[in-house]
């Protein structure tokens, strides 16, 4: 067995929580790992996503994931935000708490989507401060996601990977390796997806994710909505070499599917767990040739992380 990683075990292989299988689980009790949650689903509701939640925490193991942390926002730390959160997870003994390496609002204002940040030293520093500040409240590390990006800026000086990595070290934080994330931006920005996971910090690895995106031809969007392709499975066959292996989650949040199909898409994970991974051409993005410009739907699927708001089934 693996030593834990900030404290944190891996725990196996676990799916989202999400309302469209409370049904199913209330009435089930399927073998899965863990779960993890969408903590502002939760944070400021009662009711019944609550209790599915508590008695769901009485079962399984649960960790927190987070979208309105704003770590990389100019606006000061919102304490009001940090004090549910940690009321939340000392209800559901959450194991870790994450968010992502982002922006989400300005003046106030929460834009319910996760907005890249330069990658330059003054927002490196700026950023450690947050996250020292964050863990020295929530009284627990916290472990920081590489969200999917679009755009880059001009002001930045440094790969992501090399930003990850230093902010980790001098945070003293864990980092959630989002491996659809790294492919989706490999592909939008023209950098090598191999390179980004053989460079990040391995022993402050504390999770995966895997998902499934769009292809739109000219550039991938992160929809986690469909199954996780087989050069996204390829590297995270190199990220769990490289790293001896960490907690992975599937995350599956438009158009999901009855549960059983998404467990059976996280228990893949097991045939990339072993054998060397197949670098090279299978795990760099296809010429654009011949690709669909724009799948049928891609305009009814929102980013999926997005939904902030719970529904009561």
């Amino acid at each position: 067995m693996n030593p834990p990683r900030l404290g944190h075990p891996n725990l196996g292989l676990g799916v989202g929580l999400r309302t469209v299988h409370f049904n199913y689980l209330l009435r089930n009790t399927p073998p899965v790992d863990w779960f993890e949650v969408i903590s502002e689903n939760f944070m400021d509701s009662g009711g019944r996503p609550r209790h599915v939640l508590e008695q769901i925490a009485e079962r399984y193991p649960v960790v927190m994931h987070g979208v309105s942390l704003s770590i990389g926002s100019t606006d000061p730390l919102n304490f009001d935000y940090l004090g549910n959160l940690k009321r939340l997870a000392d209800k559901v003994n959450a194991r870790w708490v994450s968010d992502h390496l982002c922006w989400t609002g300005v003046a106030g204002l929460n834009a319910h989507d996760l907005l890249p940040i330069p990658l330059n030293e003054e927002t490196l520093a700026h950023v450690v401060r947050r996250v020292r500040t964050v863990q020295e409240f929530l009284e627990r590390p916290l472990v920081l996601e590489n969200p999917s990006s679009y755009v880059t800026f001009a002001d930045s000086t440094m790969p992501e990977w090399e930003f990850l990595t230093r902010m980790a070290e001098d945070a003293d934080c864990g980092l959630l390796l989002d491996v659809n994330n790294v492919y989706v931006s490999s592909v939008n920005h023209d950098f090598d997806p191999v390179e980004y996971v053989k460079s990040v910090p391995h022993r402050r690895v504390v999770q995966f994710h895997l998902a499934g995106h769009a292809d739109c031809g000219t550039h991938r969007i992160d929809t986690h909505d469909n199954h996780v392709i087989d050069p996204v499975w390829e590297l995270y066959r190199l990220a769990h070499q490289c790293t001896g292996g960490a907690a992975t989650l599937l995350e599956w949040d438009a158009r999901i599917p009855e549960f059983p199909v998404v467990h059976a898409e996280v228990l893949k994970a097991k045939q990339y767990m072993s054998a060397e991974p197949a670098l090279g051409a299978g795990l760099r993005p296809a010429p654009h040739a011949k690709v669909q410009l724009r799948p049928p739907d891609a305009a009814a699927v929102p980013h999926p992380l997005s939904y902030v708001v719970p529904e009561v089934a």
